[in-house]
């Protein structure tokens, strides 16, 4: 019983170190919130701050609008009723998962700016010059909300849609006999008993809005995370920038705490189980414009996107797979690749130390190191840097004044801290995964291994490695696409001369060459789409069921 004990201690207590050192980053940047600083910040907070402010909370707003009205609409009608196409439409509305918007940005800035075929087609039917038409500026507040209303959309559909399921037949016969119509039964019975999920979904997509970088950096609008790598990177001023990071950082604990708050007074139960009601069909107009309402958010959150981009990359005789692509995919797959297989053991190490412990602090421990999630990838970015700086010179002068070695930076000059930064921002997800994974084995089955004499790490390593094999590999996919598509972190903390896909395509882009930013954006796309795939059939089969 000793011997067991200790053992249970180590799986505690390495939960508790990974907890430690995955909020540590979120720690340094709140312990710079009341440094004096140079004087940048208060600079910043007289000027340009009030504007940070202002920008993010309208493209919040318009993200909210725009993810809410397309995502739980097209839920309800894929739940509700049959109509033609609806089957392929149901899976298809998740594509965009896979369309970063930054990407979207760059197709849609090539084909909506003035030299694109769009205005181009405008100008040569009706004659019109320059100054003869009004049309809308794609690079801007509102070109910003509507790229990421499209590409994160799918978090309020999927959550909406498993909500509508859930809904009982009788609620829904229920007010039809009220005399309801079929828009005020949507509006009044299912939008109302599915608050909670709704509220959840927006809340995961707003979060996402907040750490976006790519987007709101390519059509210039000042938001906290454009304001954060200029104090940091035009300004010079790392304190300037973990303030402005520590303000962003009390946005997303106040979102978290809204829709905690929101879903916990909103909640409805049901006392028996409930048998969804079945879709109801639809004919003429009606089904046509079912289908239309679908099929719209797909055609302009991926299939258009990606029509765009491979014109531009096969229409320009200049654009081509070079070795510098295959380095990039090199670079990212690496980089991916490496994070995908830390997080799935920490995951599995954390989760198991969960089952068996079954102490809060570790509960607790779990929880805290899933907060990285929430945090936008400037501002773990600028949590990681400013304390690794500091050991890495600390350490760089350490070992020149004992030994003579001039070793260069150990931690930041390598994919160490990119690696360490990624580990913050996406652990929680194969965390998660784990732990639903853990939650189908049954606790006998332990029981059953511990009485005959088996150890935790033994009934880990041969009981459960194999059942949880499956969500370790949806696990690591998840975490692999993400990395592969994340771009503040890595445009704030990658090694000289290493770039990756996300980065170049970033850069091809800001520079305008947008055919050649085409190819790396493909790929990234191209790689999201296989486990998003997997993970899609996954979902639909319970629902088919």
């Amino acid at each position: 019983m000793t011997a067991r004990s200790s053992r249970l201690g180590i799986l505690g207590w390495s939960a508790l170190l990974a907890a430690a050192l995955l909020a540590f980053p979120l720690l340094a940047v709140l312990a710079n919130l009341f440094q004096g600083g140079g004087g940048s910040f208060a600079h910043l907070a007289a000027t340009v701050l009030p504007r940070y402010i202002g920008n993010t909370a309208l493209l919040l707003l318009g993200v909210s609008w725009g993810v809410v009205s397309i995502g739980v609409l097209s839920a309800w009608l894929v739940t509700a009723y049959q109509f033609p196409g609806r089957r392929l439409l149901e899976w298809a509305l998740m594509l965009p998962l896979a369309m970063p918007a930054y990407v979207m940005a760059y197709a849609y800035t090539d084909w909506l700016q003035f030299t694109g075929p769009v205005q181009t087609l405008l100008r040569s039917a009706f004659g019109w010059r320059a100054q003869d038409y009004w049309f809308p500026e794609v690079r801007s507040l509102w070109g910003a909300a509507a790229m990421l209303s499209f590409a994160l959309y799918p978090y309020v559909y999927l959550i909406a849609r498993t909500a509508f399921l859930d809904l009982s037949r009788h609620a829904v016969e229920a007010g039809r006999l009220a005399g309801l119509t079929a828009w005020q039964s949507f509006f009044r019975v299912a939008v109302p008993l599915a608050r909670p999920a709704i509220a959840a979904g927006t809340a995961l997509a707003l979060m996402e809005a907040l750490a976006d970088f790519g987007t709101v950096s390519y059509f210039a609008v000042d938001v906290f995370t454009t304001g954060i790598f200029k104090a940091w990177l035009s300004m010079g001023d790392s304190v300037a920038a973990a303030q402005l990071s520590s303000c962003l950082l009390a946005v997303v604990v106040v979102m978290i705490a809204i829709e905690r708050a929101s879903r916990g007074r909103a909640a409805y139960h049901g006392g028996a189980v409930r048998k969804p009601a079945p879709p109801q069909p639809l004919t003429g107009a009606g089904a046509g414009l079912a289908m239309l309402a679908c099929a719209a958010p797909v055609v302009f959150g991926f299939l258009l996107p990606v029509g765009i981009l491979l014109n531009l990359s096969l229409g320009d005789p200049d654009v081509h797979w070079g070795a510098r692509v295959f380095t990039l995919i090199g670079n990212s797959t690496l980089l991916a690749a490496v994070t995908a297989c830390i997080a799935a053991t920490l995951a599995v190490v954390m989760a198991y130390a969960g089952r068996l412990a079954r102490s809060p602090f570790v509960a607790v421990a779990n929880r805290v190191a899933s907060l990285g999630y929430a945090v936008p990838g400037a501002v773990i970015a600028v949590g990681v840097l400013v304390p690794l700086g500091r050991l890495d010179n600390w350490l760089a002068g350490l070992l020149e004044q004992a030994f003579g070695m001039r070793v260069g930076l150990l931690l930041t000059g390598t994919i160490v801290a990119l690696v360490y930064a990624y580990l913050v921002r996406f652990l929680a997800i194969a965390l998660q995964t784990v732990e639903a994974g853990l939650a189908k084995i049954k606790p006998s089955m332990d029981d059953a291994a511990r009485s005959l004499g088996a150890s935790p790490a033994a009934t880990l390593l041969r009981v459960h490695a194999p059942l949880l094999a499956s969500s370790l590999a949806v696990a690591a996919l998840l975490v692999f696409v993400d990395v592969m598509k994340e771009l503040p972190a890595t445009f704030a903390l990658r090694p000289f001369n290493f770039d990756t896909l996300a980065v170049e395509a970033y850069h091809l882009a800001k520079d305008e060459r947008l055919a050649e930013a085409a190819v790396p954006s493909l790929v990234i796309v191209a790689v999201g789409l296989l486990p998003l795939l997997f993970v899609s059939r996954r979902l639909m089969r319970p629902a088919a069921s």
